[in-house]
């Protein structure tokens, strides 16, 4: 979106390189080429004036003029005001304890708002909240189908009423997700082709209605700085929290997005680069003024990096539990999670049943520790592969680790009776389908475990305290 702007700018920081030593004229010369390039772009004009009054006062600073490398100061200072139209400081997203939280959208016809209310509800998702979504827009054709389209594709419940009354919805939204235990409700309101009196006085009586905790606007960078002048109005009648930029992957000059932070007074909370539901993502005003002035933006490359990184690890991990393929980095790994879940002892207390499994006994919590210690001292082979600790390897491994022979046979134990406990539970996963005390073929009936944990009883529950640590 942002290239030809980009290509503007940096070409005016070429031509000041090839300078050297700057003066006062050279200042004045690239600031006027910046505002052209600025007001191109669709730059709201009030915005303009401000950025480059800002700008050219710091770069007429003597300090910049008579350093050793004034162009690289010019340009430092550029980054730091377009930073500071962009919003500064980053402006997440952050839920109250409200259980459950709604957040509400809001915007004009066509601005993508209710597929950011999807792609909203799938990072939610992904952070671990679950999500509701109230199908508010009763007048665009299929509106509903479309809401309800995406949520079946991400696997978020949608709420449709009677699909008369916005109001009515959003209301029976809430009372739809406490009955079926949702921490957040994102309501999906109607929008207009442009700003009418009927779209403000629904929005308004949504907002009294279900007082959300957050009212995002849907904006569609494509319309340029026009967007001002809707958000203006939005701001003045709705009071919104801040603003979800979507359609970043247009061919649009950009100038809304540098526009309405400056403006409004409200940040851009996220973007939207993308139909797949995972395009949302944060916005972060020092980064995008990088990448416009083309220094680029390694921080998102090697978080989206480590993202596909992570998604492959935890598939491979699991494609290995469900085959029961467990290996002692898996071991590692399931004992950092249960830290911090709180501990064994929290972990086995939370269980149906768990305090009673528990008695009076204390569970030594740091086993785990040790057990890290041991399996860290082994090589990646013995790891991946634990049928190669003989008697010799594990005569080193304790060695190495500064333990007795003993402890590794003992955390070996340990491990195996995991996979043994993993087997029982992984039928869960393939049973979930079928009615508690079901006949198999053979008309036998299946033994009935604790509820969500398969096929394990009270008495496999009390062998978690010798898999995971000690009781003392």
């Amino acid at each position: 979106m942002f290239d030809n702007l980009s290509d503007r700018l940096q070409g005016i920081f070429s031509g000041l390189r090839g300078k050297g030593r700057l003066t006062e004229d050279d200042i004045n010369s690239a600031m006027r080429e910046v505002r052209m390039a600025m007001l191109e772009a669709d730059v709201n004009f009030k915005v303009v004036k401000q950025f480059v009054a800002r700008t050219k006062e710091r770069c007429l600073d003597a300090e910049v003029l008579d350093s050793l490398s004034p162009t690289q100061n010019v340009i430092k200072i550029v980054t730091d005001e377009l930073t500071e139209l962009l919003g500064r400081t980053d402006s997440k997203l952050v839920l109250s304890s409200r259980i459950p939280n709604v957040i509400m959208l809001v915007g004009l016809q066509g601005s993508g708002k209710t597929t950011a209310a999807a792609k909203l509800a799938y990072r939610l998702k992904a952070e671990g909240h679950s999500p509701l979504l109230a199908a508010c827009d009763v007048y665009r054709p299929a509106a509903a189908d479309q809401l309800e389209t995406l949520g079946n594709e991400i696997g978020v419940r949608v709420f449709r009423g009677d699909g008369k009354d916005p109001v009515a919805i959003a209301e029976g939204g809430i009372k739809d997700a406490i009955a079926n235990l949702r921490d957040v409700v994102i309501v999906d309101t109607a929008g207009r082709l442009h700003v009418d009196e009927q779209m403000m006085e629904e929005a308004q009586a949504i907002k009294r209605a279900v007082k959300p905790d957050q009212i995002l606007m849907v904006v569609d960078a494509m319309t340029g700085q026009d967007v001002v002048n809707v958000a203006a109005a939005f701001a003045e009648r709705v009071d919104f929290d801040g603003v979800i930029m979507s359609k970043m992957d247009g061919d649009a000059r950009g100038g809304g997005a540098l526009s309405i932070r400056e403006v409004t007074g409200k940040p851009i909370k996220f973007i939207s680069a993308g139909e797949k539901p995972d395009s949302l993502e944060e916005f972060h005003p020092d980064r995008m003024a990088r990448r416009i002035l083309g220094m680029g933006d390694m921080l998102s490359l090697i978080e989206s990096a480590v993202k596909v990184q992570q998604e492959e690890e935890e598939k491979a991990e699991t494609e290995r539990l469900m085959k029961s393929q467990l290996n002692l980095n898996d071991f590692i790994t399931m004992n950092r999670q249960i830290r911090k879940m709180g501990g064994v002892s929290k972990l086995i207390a939370a269980l149906p049943g768990g305090e009673k499994a528990l008695g009076q006994g204390q569970v030594d919590e740091g086993a785990l520790d040790r057990m890290e210690v041991i399996i860290n001292s082994m090589t990646k082979a013995e790891r991946e592969k634990p049928e190669l600790l003989n008697g010799s390897r594990r005569a080193r491994i304790a060695a190495g680790a500064g333990v007795h022979v003993s402890e590794v046979n003992q955390l070996m134990k340990k491990f195996n009776e995991t996979k043994k406990m993993m087997k029982k539970m992984m039928p869960a996963v393939e049973d979930m389908g079928n009615k508690k005390g079901k006949k198999g073929k053979k008309g036998k009936r299946r033994r009935m475990g604790i509820p969500g944990m398969g096929g394990m009883s009270m008495s496999d529950l009390k062998k978690i305290q010798d898999m995971m640590g000690d009781v003392k």
